[in-house]
Formats: structure tokens, C-alpha cells, sequence
């Protein structure tokens, strides 16, 4: 049975293993980045791998639980394995969405970057609900930095899984 038949992507013991080394990857990559990982200026390099979605949705799954374990480790709380797994779902589900009929790679990558760019957003407003701070000015500034470091590692994932893909095909 082909993975994209499942609701999830996953229907073999294949496609969990390839599920549970990417969420495993991005744990890995946000805990050794974990300095810049998190807050309103944040470069989480692991959010480059959002645009394996566009592959195959096991991908969604994976990325989704790997967030909501390393938000457990955010300085912002609960709020953020609340707020922040909620974001990187339905930014996921969306590039899947926007994604899943395009025949371009390069097409694909530029919406999975863009998507996962606009969402910051959600983020915006969690910083500034949390924050002791005027509400506008936080969320404007939040989104605008969390946004650059969004846009700058999933353009830097964008261009690693392209190369990968040239040797590797990602769908499968």
C-alpha cells in the first residue's frame, strides 16, 4: 500500500522509520541550536526540513510531535507545546494542501517556504499575549523577526532537500 494512501503517510514499518529519523533530526537540530531556537528572534534550522512535506505527508506526523517535544523545552512554556505544535500542524497540513497537485519541485519548495513564512504570524501573537509588553508593537516586531528567521531556515532546508532530492527521490 502507497503511503499517501494513508491518512497519515504512514503504513509500513518503512515509512515510520523515515517519519521517526526526521522527527528525530529536527529534536536534534533545535536542541543544538537551542540558543536561537526559541523566542521572538528565533532561527530554528530544524523548520528547514518543513519542506520534506511536500514529499510525502508522513512528514506531517513526524514534524508535528518532533515540535510539540521541543516546545516542552521552550523558556515560553506550555503555551508554546500548545500554540507552537498548533502553528507547525496547520502550516504543514496547509503546504501539503497547496502543495500536493504541483508537478514542480522547485514550485513546491517556493510555496513551502512562503507558507511556512506567512504562518509565523501565530507566533506573533503568542509572543505578544505572553509578553508584559503593548500587544501591536510586539506582535508587528515578533512576526517581522520570527518571519526573517523562518524565511532564512526553511530557504536554506529548501535548498539542502533539493540537492538531497536530486540523488535521492523524497517522494518514495
Amino acid at each position: 500500500m502507497n503511503s499517501k494512501t494513508n491518512v497519515l503517510g504512514i503504513d509500513s514499518v518503512l515509512d515510520l522509520t523515515k517519519a521517526a529519523v526526521v522527527a528525530a533530526l529536527y529534536i536534534v537540530l533545535t536542541m543544538v541550536f537551542a540558543a536561537v531556537s526559541y523566542g521572538p528572534v528565533q532561527f530554528r534550522f530544524s523548520e528547514g526540513l518543513n519542506n520534506l512535506v511536500p514529499f510525502n505527508k508522513r512528514y506531517i506526523i513526524a514534524i508535528t510531535l518532533a515540535c510539540f517535544i521541543t516546545n516542552i523545552m521552550s523558556p515560553n512554556g506550555a503555551i508554546d507545546m500548545i500554540v507552537g505544535t498548533f502553528e507547525t500542524l496547520i502550516n504543514l497540513v496547509t503546504i501539503y494542501l497547496v502543495t500536493k497537485h504541483m508537478k514542480s519541485i522547485v514550485s513546491k519548495l517556493v510555496a513551502s517556504v512562503l507558507i511556512g513564512t506567512f504562518y509565523m504570524f501565530i507566533i506573533g501573537f503568542e509572543i505578544a499575549i505572553i509578553g508584559h509588553t503593548a500587544f501591536w508593537p510586539t506582535f508587528w516586531s515578533t512576526y517581522l523577526t520570527a518571519g526573517i528567521g523562518e524565511f532564512v531556515t526553511m530557504t536554506i532546508g529548501a535548498v539542502v532537500i533539493y540537492l538531497i532530492n536530486l540523488r535521492y527521490d523524497l517522494a518514495k
